[in-house]
């Protein structure tokens, strides 16, 4: 009397009788369709009325092969001649699944039409959930996180639930039947039961929101793995599997809707999609229900909302998952802001620190250096003198140390740059070669100079940095050359207009380069060896500078090395040459004369002060005052006047800075405000350079003071004033 017969969850013998009577004069063939694809077993018994019996078979139990008609869904073929009545039997029997026993009787041609609008649905429904399920593997691998894994397996497992339930996975993957063809239904059921919880909790910060609905899902959890446990070691209690799992899969969907509630409770938070998708699961699943208890007629609707319902699901949570991507983007975006300025502060704080720590060590090298000169200068005792050379080997090596790390950091910034001006590259080159000779003796080697007679003598270029380059260079020679000797060798070449190329080649005996090193030799920190026995030391910036500065002179460097045998490095810069009419270098005088100009010195380290009083006391016509800070400085300028005042910029109470733009904005009075005033501090930074000119600073000096340098800048300033 109903077309959907339904007999509950049961694992009995069911057996349906009924009759069809063709009341055409023609003959009818008909395929007849009764319970779904799972069914264990399913016989169909036609008696004819001389009592034989026809028998068709299937049944998910059954080998595909041998079922009757060999198809998906529980079918059998059904054939009346005109005006015959037929008796039918149908033998129903399932392990505990629902059974439901609809009789439908379809046409050929209804039969091929209905099958092939299965494919394109069906086709579209697993074709978008094999999409999604990958597509979001693929995320959790780019983005690592777990939301998207449990996303990712929970449509993998739904989907196969599905193809389970349609007789898909028994038809194409089991074929032979057996124990997972019978047992995929719960066991799919489960797994995808498990990742849509676990997704739940990660998606809606379940832990966060409330601690009893986590522990009800891990309770929930517990339940699954001892029903897989059931399923798979105490099969005489399979039959009580499926009536459980329906009553754990509503139990997950409670409490996907607890959380949702809670999460906008606590959050005010609504998650549409997710929701959308929770509901949309519920309804289909509920409408599968309705139609499992007969409550609902049995058509393609029906006997698919769980299908439908479950790929609206997906639809839904795929677009949600598309919102926690735009959100995770949107908070890697902001990390991406607050690591900028965290960046941006420890640049920062890095420049603060390479600032202090240049001041903190050029400050006392100052006062090394000055007074070695001094002692040196006022003593004719050679044991004195040696140890005052050596004193000043070593100060030099350290300043050295931290003009590479300076550098380094410049370079790293791309801050540093070429200062170019007139200087005679005679007096250089003899200055280097002074100095190399006599650390070459002290290590017993021999130093070979060699210089050609069309050298021009006056050049226009960065003599400072020029002078690093080769000196780098050739105390790379000479720390690792143990024995033999070290040749240096300068050429020029006359270029166009008066452009000229200087050729500086350094030959050594020393240890070499070997071959896998050569490739590396010009970048940061690199050394010849690296280990704890520091048999060479070195920061590993020597030649990573070295090659830095020479492309800022628009040169080239190559080296040459053989293992155990010595290395050659060739450089050319290009310079540009000065005609001897054309200008006036200062002369090397013994006498300083300022001819009356008073000079006030702001410094507050003591030591510092001593210096300049070593320089400046055999300067004649000239007076020097001292103030230990800026505003000290400045009461001295409103009570005193002054030719000229050397700055140092790091100080207590009022820095140089703020000194030297209040004297520029004439809080000293407008007799005062342009008062020639010389930076004179042990901060090396590009930043600070440039800082001291923009407030008004004529002239930027480093610490150690040179004191023909410091004469030639005070001289020429107080000579522009006169």
């Amino acid at each position: 009397t109903n077309e959907n017969t339904d007999l509950g969850f049961t694992n009995d013998n069911y057996w349906l009788h009924f009759k069809v009577k063709n009341t055409t004069d023609d003959e009818v063939n008909y395929f007849l369709e009764s319970s779904r694809p799972i069914i264990d077993l399913a016989y169909f018994y036609q008696v004819k009325e001389n009592g034989k019996i026809y028998i068709q078979k299937s049944g998910d139990k059954l080998k595909f092969k041998d079922r009757t008609f060999q198809n998906r869904k529980t079918i059998f073929k059904l054939f009346l001649k005109p005006n015959e009545t037929g008796n039918y039997y149908l033998h129903l029997k399932s392990d505990g699944e629902v059974i439901n026993a609809p009789v439908i009787l379809k046409s050929s041609e209804n039969f091929i039409v209905e099958s092939n609008f299965e494919q394109i649905v069906f086709g579209f429904f697993y074709g978008m959930l094999i999409i999604a399920s990958i597509l979001y593997f693929f995320f959790f691998f780019a983005m690592r996180e777990k939301v998207f894994l449990y996303y990712s397996l929970y449509v993998l497992f739904i989907g196969l639930l599905q193809f389970s339930l349609d007789g898909y996975f028994y038809e194409f993957l089991t074929p032979n039947a057996g124990w997972l063809s019978n047992k995929s239904v719960l066991l799919f059921a489960i797994i995808s039961g498990f990742f849509l919880g676990s997704y739940t909790q990660i998606y809606l910060n379940v832990k966060e929101i409330s601690a009893r609905i986590n522990i009800a899902f891990k309770t929930l959890y517990i339940c699954f793995v001892a029903l897989f446990f059931v399923i798979i070691f105490i099969p005489q209690w399979f039959k009580y599997c499926y009536p459980i799992m329906n009553g754990l899969g509503l139990y997950l969907l409670i409490l996907i809707i607890a959380s949702l509630i809670e999460t906008y409770n606590k959050t005010k938070q609504i998650y549409q999609f997710f929701t959308l998708g929770i509901l949309s699961l519920i309804t289909g699943f509920v409408l599968f229900i309705l139609k499992n208890f007969s409550l609902l007629p049995y058509n393609f609707f029906t006997e698919n909302s769980s299908k439908l319902g479950t790929g609206v699901e997906v639809i839904f949570l795929s677009l949600s998952m598309a919102s926690l991507i735009k959100k995770l983007k949107e908070d890697g975006e902001s990390s991406q802001v607050i690591a900028l300025q965290r960046s941006e502060e420890m640049n920062e704080l890095k420049s603060y620190f390479l600032s202090n720590i240049s001041h903190e060590l050029r400050t006392p090298l100052n006062t090394i250096s000055n007074f070695i000169d001094a002692i040196n200068n006022e003593t004719d005792i050679e044991s004195i003198k040696e140890k005052c050379s050596i004193i000043k080997g070593s100060s030099n090596s350290l300043l050295s140390s931290v003009n590479d790390i300076l550098d380094f950091s410049k370079i790293e910034k791309e801050e540093i740059k070429l200062e170019p001006i007139e200087f005679d590259c005679h007096k250089l080159f003899e200055e280097i070669n002074k100095n190399i000779s006599i650390r070459a003796k002290s290590k017993g080697i021999d130093f070979q100079f060699t210089q050609s007679s069309n050298i021009s003598k006056i050049m226009f270029g960065d003599e400072d940095r020029l002078r690093q380059v080769i000196m780098n260079i050739l105390s790379n020679a000479l720390k690792f050359t143990n024995d033999g000797n070290v040749k240096f060798k300068i050429e020029s070449t006359d270029l166009k207009d008066d452009n000229v190329e200087l050729k500086f080649t350094v030959s050594d005996t020393g240890v070499g380069i070997s071959k896998h090193k050569m490739s590396t030799v010009f970048e940061s920190f690199s050394q010849q060896t690296i280990n704890n026995k520091r048999k060479f030391g070195g920061l590993g910036l020597g030649l990573y500078i070295v090659k830095s500065l020479v492309d800022l002179f628009k040169g080239n460097i190559n080296i040459e090395s053989v293992e155990n045998v010595g290395t050659v490095c060739m450089v050319t810069i290009p310079l540009v040459k000065i005609k001897s009419n054309e200008t006036q270098i200062p002369k090397d005088e013994s006498i300083f004369d300022l001819g009356g100009k008073k000079i006030l010195v702001v410094e507050d380290n003591a030591m510092n002060q001593m210096v300049i009083k070593m320089i400046t006391k055999k300067w004649l016509n000239t007076s020097v005052d001292y103030a230990m800070n800026g505003q000290e400085g400045l009461d001295c300028l409103k009570s005193n006047r002054y030719d000229i005042i050397l700055m140092d910029l790091q100080m207590p109470v009022m820095d140089g800075y703020e000194a030297t733009i209040a004297i520029r904005n004439g809080n000293c009075g407008i007799n005062v405000k342009s008062i020639p005033i010389i930076a004179v501090t042990a901060d090396v930074m590009e930043t600070t350079k440039q800082k001291v000119i923009e407030i008004g600073m004529n002239k930027y000096l480093s610490k150690p003071v040179n004191k023909e340098s410091l004469f030639e800048n005070i001289k020429a300033l107080v000579n522009l004033t006169a």
